[in-house]
């Protein structure tokens, strides 16, 4: 069985109606009564009692960083050009977690306009110190890096404070046991001689808590990465912890496809001289056979975490592909135990496949939460709560208000917009994160749109490559369509692959489902539950995975409302 994704339109005809449609007065807005995301894991395993699935957050949630305050754990990942953003994770046993909301919550903190998908927010890293919450990050294509600070990590998060003098990536505190404060980050080789592409270096600097900012000298501690003899790529993703009287440093190395690693460094000072360790890297998959099945290819991006009875868990990135190096679900967030010998922490053996299953921390376990974030489960929203639930996005801050959950209690009111999804502006879209190879869709939207506007469903990638499934009156009646965009070029117009006129008893809903199995995706629409007509079978859905399509996000599954012209009303239908 596979997850389903069904979208249920209320649908007003214009002045003269197809036969067998009643009418309704026009309205400029989309009513979606309810939205279903059913998904089931490829891996269908029988969990043993104290364990824990891997991912523990399916689905688009790269670059995990976490940390710990008393019995509770908190986790964060990158956003790129999503808002709200930064979503913000709790746990009390590290395998159960909740979603508290976004740490960049308000337009204020966090400029998105002009960006591309897969730019924006980059590998946010948080930590406490003396009773304050700081997540520090990398705006790219915006202002550079950047903190925030909160008391309660539920927020409200302050606005950004802008850190200059950094001018690389996936910045990182350590706040040391003697008071003092630092930055690692990665950036460009010392006075930029880059020997290679992908050359790049990990440099540190002090903070200073009080007023700040950066202060003191800006310096190398790792150039290249382990052994720049053999020319290592885009060290990136830096961490430090202090354990045994050693400043122990991790890192990410190889790139974020699938020859990245994790290794580790020490040192007996904070600025260094670090040392590698000869049995790095501390985790990879590039050495396993590609043909293996079920793979987890592309792991890094590491952060470690120490609990109260002084065990020490990695979460990481890592990727399911469902073909060769093909995966929609983007780089999800796995978990593993670490291990210590000599002072020198280790995630994984060599050549070993990452599980899907483990003897989960020794940590009082928490009950299922509301929201399932992994394994296989159906999620339903009945718009039925003020706001929002906290895993829906737009595509950047909205400018204005084309949404609405109180206009029409138990409805969600979206107002069809002029920006299309191969803009970088902010379309009437929200969506949530594709989380499993296998998923389809099920939804509950009034649909009462005049001429010249479409509302439906959309499976998006990115700005040049995703799917539109849509309704709009034609003529005398309404008809389905489905649009693929699937061009580099952001100037491409979407191409209309297969319409219909929508058919059926009298009604005034029509159901539009997308159901994904790897590649394979299937479009079709229903006027009443369980009396399916298909409009698309068997479309290439790969151009929704990362290498067709390029970047560094995940599918999304949403709803959009837009303006568009009237189609020609006198083309015939083809066959479909």
């Amino acid at each position: 069985m596979i997850a389903r994704i069904i979208l249920i339109l209320a649908v007003t005809m214009s002045p003269v109606a197809r036969p067998g449609w009643t009418q309704s007065a026009e309205s400029s807005n989309a009513e979606f009564e309810w939205f279903e995301y059913e998904g089931r894991d490829i891996v269908e395993e029988t969990m043993p009692v104290d364990s824990y699935r891997n991912p523990v957050l399916a689905g688009f949630y790269p670059d995990p960083s976490v940390c710990r305050v008393g019995e509770d754990y908190y986790l964060v990942t990158s956003s790129f050009s999503y808002f709200p953003g930064v979503p913000l994770f709790h746990s009390r046993d590290l395998v159960r977690w909740t979603q508290l909301g976004h740490v960049l919550s308000r337009p204020s903190q966090l400029k998105l306009d002009g960006l591309q998908v897969s730019e924006g927010v980059f590998a946010p890293s948080i930590r406490h110190n003396a009773g304050t919450f700081y997540m520090i990050t990398t705006l790219v294509g915006g202002g550079g890096n950047f903190f925030v600070t909160a008391s309660d990590p539920a927020g409200p998060w302050s606005d950004p404070v802008w850190l200059p003098e950094i001018d690389g990536i996936d910045p990182s505190f350590f706040f040391d046991d003697d008071g003092r404060a630092y930055v690692v980050n990665n950036g460009l080789p010392p006075e930029g001689r880059v020997l290679y592409e992908g050359h790049r270096a990990i440099w540190i600097q002090e903070f200073d808590l009080k007023t700040q900012r950066l202060i003191g000298p800006r310096e190398i501690i790792v150039n290249g990465g382990v052994d720049i003899t053999k020319r290592p790529v885009w060290i990136e993703g830096p961490h430090i912890f202090k354990k045994a009287g050693w400043y122990v440093l991790i890192a990410a190395e190889g790139g974020t496809a699938e020859d990245h690693s994790e290794v580790v460094f020490r040192s007996r000072g904070v600025r260094g001289p670090y040392v590698p360790w000869d049995k790095n890297p501390i985790l990879t998959q590039r050495t396993l056979d590609p043909n293996r099945p079920n793979p987890v290819t592309s792991t890094g991006h590491a952060d470690f975490v120490e609990t109260p009875d002084g065990s020490w868990w990695a979460v990481f990135l890592g990727c399911r592909p469902y073909e060769g190096r093909l995966y929609n679900t983007g780089r999800e967030t796995f978990m593993l135990p670490v291990t210590w010998a000599d002072d020198w922490p280790a995630i994984i053996a060599p050549n070993t496949p990452v599980p899907t299953t483990g003897a989960a921390p020794k940590l009082p376990p928490m009950p299922r939460p509301e929201v399932p974030l992994n394994g296989s489960f159906t999620w339903r929203d009945d718009f039925d709560r003020p706001s929002l639930a906290p895993l829906w996005n737009f595509l950047r801050a909205p400018g204005d208000i084309w949404l609405s959950l109180t206009q029409k209690p138990g409805t969600l009111v979206i107002r069809p917009g002029a920006t299309t999804l191969s803009s970088r502006g902010n379309p009437s879209f929200i969506g949530r994160r594709q989380q499993h190879a296998r998923f389809s869709a099920t939804a509950a939207l009034r649909l009462r749109l005049a001429p010249g506007h479409s509302a439906g469903l959309v499976a998006f990638q990115n700005e040049t490559h995703h799917f539109y499934l849509g309704v709009r009156s034609v003529g005398g009646g309404a008809e389905v369509f489905l649009e693929r965009v699937a061009d580099s070029d952001q100037n491409a117009a979407p191409q209309t692959i297969a319409r219909l006129p929508i058919a059926g008893p009298p009604s005034e809903t029509a159901l539009l489902r997308i159901e994904g199995q790897g590649r394979i995706y299937d479009f079709s629409y229903a006027t009443r539950p369980d009396d399916w007509i298909s409009i698309k079978k068997s479309e290439d859905g790969s151009i929704l995975s990362t290498a067709v399509a390029g970047g560094f996000v995940g599918a999304y599954i949403g709803l959009h409302a837009r303006i568009d012209p009237q189609p020609d009303a006198s083309r015939e239908y083809p066959d479909q």
